[in-house]
């Protein structure tokens, strides 16, 4: 496969890597830009892991709850302005309603605002606004108690990122504190058993294959990798990570302390994993005068 300077731009972009070191990876690996991130890793040449999504839309997240069930809602708009604008901002409000009252996305494209389905609530903002919009995903949580958390917000209850907390029990403070955590550190799942098995069996093929460039013996490699791996599940499991209100503590220490349990947490950030393709105007009018 053919290796573009645009691949090679993707992966420097992604990894921090050098020119001919990303050049090289696609090589080996292909052009497949996955396989050439991990390359870069076991190599200790990227100095960070494929980032899993760019924000690249505009819009809000709006939460709600009501007693032992949240939801978080995200509608997108081409521009932060009409993210702003008072008019969007109340049916996003209005959308995130709605959807206490049903299970999915397409369930709540269907269900009714004031008379009429959020689909075509949607369509006619469209055509008074003039830009276009789309209401993206929703998520719902159930617990004893739910907490809901938003940051950056630029109106009660919607913000840029939007994230409900489940506790087996009732306690808002900590709660309220765990769902700034969340909002943080964004965490990949709530503990080990949550985590994509496939995510868990990469990463553990990874730093088997930093491990062995090492030359050390079999055994010592063994004990470097389930070193790495619970330092790994301590860094992306929210119960394993070190709580921000204190450091010295997990999430789950925390909790027990706090008399509860974190059963569940749903994080939504505005744009995120949708990544808009810039244009480059300059490259574009070289390569017309190429021919």
């Amino acid at each position: 496969m053919a290796i573009t300077a645009s691949m090679v731009k993707e992966l420097r972009d992604t990894t921090g890597a050098g020119m001919m070191d990303a050049k090289k990876a696609l090589t080996e690996n292909d052009g497949n830009m996955e396989a050439a991130v991990d390359w870069l890793r076991t190599k200790g040449l990227a100095k960070a892991a494929k980032k899993s999504g760019r924000t690249a839309a505009e819009g809000l997240v709006a939460v709600a709850v009501d007693g032992s069930t949240a939801v978080a809602v995200e509608v997108n708009s081409e521009t932060d302005f009409v993210a702003k604008n008072a008019d969007f901002q109340a049916m996003v409000a209005s959308f995130s309603q709605a959807a206490l009252n049903v299970d999915d996305i397409e369930a709540l494209k269907s269900a009714d605002v004031n008379g009429k389905p959020v689909s075509e609530v949607l369509t006619d903002k469209i055509a008074t606004i003039g830009e276009n919009m789309s209401v993206r995903r929703m998520a719902k949580l159930t617990g004893a108690s739910v907490v809901s958390y938003v940051h950056n917000a630029a109106a009660p209850g919607m913000g840029k990122i939007g994230v409900l907390v489940a506790l087996s029990g009732e306690n808002e403070a900590f709660g309220k504190q765990v769902a700034m955590h969340v909002a943080a550190t964004n965490p990949a799942a709530l503990n080990e058993a949550e985590l994509d098995a496939s995510v868990i069996d990469k990463e553990r093929q990874v730093q088997i294959d930093i491990a062995r460039e090492s030359g050390k013996p079999e055994q010592v490699i063994e004990k470097m990798i389930e070193g790495r791996m619970k330092k790994y599940m301590a860094e992306v499991t929210l119960v394993n990570q070190a709580f921000v209100v204190n450091p010295d503590l997990t999430v789950a220490a925390a909790a027990a302390e706090a008399g509860v349990e974190v059963t569940g947490y749903v994080r939504l950030e505005v744009g995120e994993g949708i990544e808009v393709v810039k244009e480059d105007f300059a490259a574009e009018v070289a390569a017309v005068g190429k021919g």
